[in-house]
């Protein structure tokens, strides 16, 4: 008993001397340094020597001195009847307790170590366990203090941050420290922004969405659509600094995203009816700034999307059929039609919607609809043939017109004259950017091929580096290797063919110097189309045995096929106004020998068929092109009687040299000159051109075929829709695969046992090994 009786002295002899010290604490008066280390020795003496008794009796002794001084501070700060002073008085109380939480509990870490053994922790937190005094003057602020006068702080602070909104300058610092006391209060260790988070930020939330609810419908009303915008933009700039200063990192984005919903969200179908207006009038400035509004609230910026594709679409075919006259007529001007608009779309996507790729997405399918429209220009690839195993609806022309664009660039033409080499790259670069946004790519290389086959055939290319350029960016663009490979092909084969000439000659002395041979490999230049037989003049037809002859001394194993339909030459045609050399297809040419030896003679249409031995079809575009040609003022063959048409020849009409023929420059007569009777070279008769179509609709489909084997090897299962899917990627680069192309190739695969369809579900597909 004496034990016990001399430990509770211990606490009654200890205390007088601690208080008036942890008073001066609490209060910021001067604590001498022996003061500071006779605290420490006391708390120390107290918990180790009256454990029992001395540690819950320093503990509630601290508690209640420590409830007395929060509860006269109170008192102070509830003198106070105006808001900034009310703010003022709390913060600079509520400041100096918050140091001394600092201070304090380091004087009284025995008695915490002591609390932390004893039966009173075990419900205690750990964190909180190292923490308990500085928890025990927090929660006894927050009883006494924080709870009583809470709501007071909060709508001084939130009527203050209504007079800054007002434009009503304050002490930013009050708002801030109250902010911060919210925040230091918590003495949850799990969750330190409860309190600020229940409480301070509910409230500015609720403030600043109740002040928005109330000025914005009028603001509306009173003053338009656009302005609101510029109204709401400006509101959420300033709300979101605002809330940097006066808010937690955490709680911006919740602020954020209120205030958006209350000023944007709230009257989003009013803004996005001023969406097609704006675009209409190109007023980027404005449209900019409803995009940076709507984009956000999620997926709302769809609606901008939509509208967007729509006008994009309707005005890219307004366009096109307003100079349907015009582009229909040149292709130069089409493309460059075409080009002007994507540079607009391009502008507008780029000046509104900051080149957001959502919008990059939409401006190009979009523009991809334009450009594969055929109301303007229409491709029908289908044959009069029933051999095609499947009908396709029209397309549109725009590969075709691209080819033909290309060729004017690459040829020797008034065009490519004019430009530089960097114009030229320029302009064919503009042509594969609108060649991306072509569905059947494969159109625009069977027409670029044939063009290219007449150049390199004519020699006419303009610039051969350009040639082979466009080559390799054809494979940049992602056209078929198989494709861009038989067009490399075909340069290597002219190279080819200029070493064997040159060998040829050096090796020959009976008339090689008379032609040029082209050797050509059958893989990448052959047409599907018969040869078409003529009858050559006698220096060409004795040259004919020489050259095979030497080739296959040359070259084991390969036979030659000659195709006068690609070949041409220069012959000089003497008239009585003078001399003149003519360029010519080699049918042109076997036409004209006709006469060689009777030069005054008329010639019938039948006895031209016979001596030329050339098809009915291929003489009569043969001899118009001799009786009309556009580029002489004076024709080389007279026709008896005249006609308006090839179609209107018979057996029975006369053909005949025209002796006065002359080349007319300036209106005088020139002796001497070179004429180009040769034009578009016609590397393509009426029945080739049914075969060119029917070839690419033939690819398509062993393509499509093809793709499908490759996808169902590689999943073994697949449902329809997946199928349809990939087959899509897969083709997109060359052609986009109809439906009913896909079903069909579907069946046919069935039918020979590549694959077949599920016995429980009809819509799954199985790869048959």
């Amino acid at each position: 008993m004496a034990m016990l009786q001399g430990n509770s002295k211990t606490f009654d002899n200890k205390w007088p001397k601690m208080q008036p010290i942890v008073l001066k604490l609490l209060g910021q008066e001067p604590v001498s340094k022996e003061e500071w280390q006779d605290l420490f020795y006391d708390v120390h003496t107290v918990c180790l020597w009256d454990e029992d008794k001395g540690v819950a009796q320093v503990h509630e002794a601290l508690k209640n001195i420590i409830s007395n001084f929060i509860k006269n501070a109170k008192m102070k700060v509830k003198m106070n009847d105006d808001n900034s002073a009310l703010l003022k008085a709390y913060i600079s109380v509520w400041t100096k307790f918050f140091e001394q939480c600092l201070y304090l509990p380091p004087a009284f870490s025995t008695l915490e170590k002591s609390l932390e053994s004893s039966d009173n922790n075990l419900g205690m937190k750990k964190n909180e366990s190292r923490n308990i005094i500085r928890k025990l003057m927090l929660d006894s602020w927050n009883e006494h203090v924080f709870c009583d006068i809470r709501h007071r702080l909060q709508d001084s602070a939130m009527i203050l941050l209504k007079k800054e909104r007002e434009g009503i300058s304050f002490d930013s610092q009050l708002v801030i420290g109250v902010r911060q006391s919210y925040v230091n209060l918590s003495s949850d260790a799990d969750d330190r922004l409860k309190i600020y988070r229940e409480h301070f930020e509910s409230a500015y939330i609720k403030a600043t969405q109740d002040h928005y609810q109330s000025e914005a419908p009028a603001y509306l009303s009173e003053n338009g659509v656009i302005k609101y915008m510029k109204y709401a933009h400006k509101k959420l700039r300033e709300e979101e600094d605002r809330a940097e200063r006066y808010l937690e990192a955490t709680s911006v984005p919740i602020l954020v995203k209120s205030v958006v919903s209350t000023l944007v969200e709230k009257f989003l179908m009013t803004i996005l009816s001023e969406c097609l207006p704006l675009i209409r009038q190109n007023n980027t400035e404005e449209l900019n700034l409803m995009f940076s509004l709507v984009d956000r609230i999620p997926d709302a910026v769809t609606k901008i999307l939509e509208v967007l594709e729509s006008y994009i679409v309707d005005e890219g075919k307004i366009n096109m059929h307003e100079s349907r006259e015009i582009i229909t007529a040149d292709s130069e001007k089409y493309i460059e039609k075409l080009l002007s608009l994507f540079e607009r779309f391009s502008k507008l996507v780029k000046d509104s919607f900051n080149d957001d790729p959502r919008f990059l997405t939409t401006r190009d399918k979009a523009f991809e609809i334009v450009v594969n429209d055929r109301s303007v220009f229409e491709l029908d690839l289908n044959t009069k043939t029933k051999s095609s195993a499947t009908k396709i609806p029209p397309e549109s022309r725009c590969p075709e017109l691209l080819a033909n664009y290309c060729d004017m660039l690459l040829r020797k033409t008034p065009m490519s004259k004019k430009l530089s080499s960097e114009e030229i790259e320029t302009k064919l670069k503009d042509v594969l950017l609108v060649l991306k946004y072509v569905s059947n790519k494969d159109v625009f290389m069977k027409y670029h091929k044939a063009h290219l086959t007449r150049r390199l055939i004519l020699g006419t290319s303009a610039d051969n580096d350009k040639e082979e350029s466009m080559v390799e960016w054809l494979r940049e663009v992602g056209m078929p290797a198989d494709y861009v490979n038989k067009l490399a092909r075909m340069f290597q084969d002219i190279k080819v063919s200029d070493d064997i000439n040159r060998k040829f000659k050096e090796q020959s002395s009976n008339g090689s110097d008379i032609a040029n041979i082209k050797i050509l490999n059958a893989g990448a230049w052959a047409r599907r189309s018969d040869r078409i037989s003529v009858s050559l003049p006698t220096e060409l037809e004795d040259l004919i045995p020489d050259v095979e002859e030497f080739y296959k001394k040359n070259h084991h194993g390969r036979k030659l096929q000659w195709h006068h339909l690609m070949s041409n030459g220069i012959i000089t045609f003497k008239t009585d106004c003078g001399q003149y050399d003519l360029e010519v297809t080699t049918f042109q040419l076997s036409v004209l020998f006709t006469w060689n030896q009777r030069p005054h003679e008329a010639i019938t249409f039948e006895n031209l068929r016979l001596a030329t031995q050339l098809p009915e079809s291929e003489l009569r575009k043969t001899l118009w092109s001799l009786v009309v040609s556009p580029k002489t003022k004076r024709q080389v063959l007279l026709c008896n009687p005249e006609v308006s048409s090839p179609k209107d020849f018979n057996n029975s009409t006369l053909f005949s040299v025209n002796h006065q023929y002359a080349l007319i420059k300036n209106g005088k007569v020139q002796k001497r000159g070179r004429i180009n009777l040769i034009g578009r070279l016609q590397l393509s008769t009426e029945r080739t051109r049914e075969e060119d179509n029917e070839g690419i609709i033939q690819l398509r489909i062993l393509r499509t075929q093809e793709a499908i084997v490759k996808i169902l090897k590689m999943r073994k299962r697949i449902n329809h829709a997946q199928l349809q899917t990939e087959l899509v990627e897969m083709l997109k680069n060359m052609f986009f695969p109809q439906k009913k192309l896909i079903k069909q190739q579907i069946e046919w695969l069935i039918e020979h046992k590549y694959m077949k369809r599920d016995e429980e579900d009809i819509n799954v597909f199985i790869y048959l090994v």
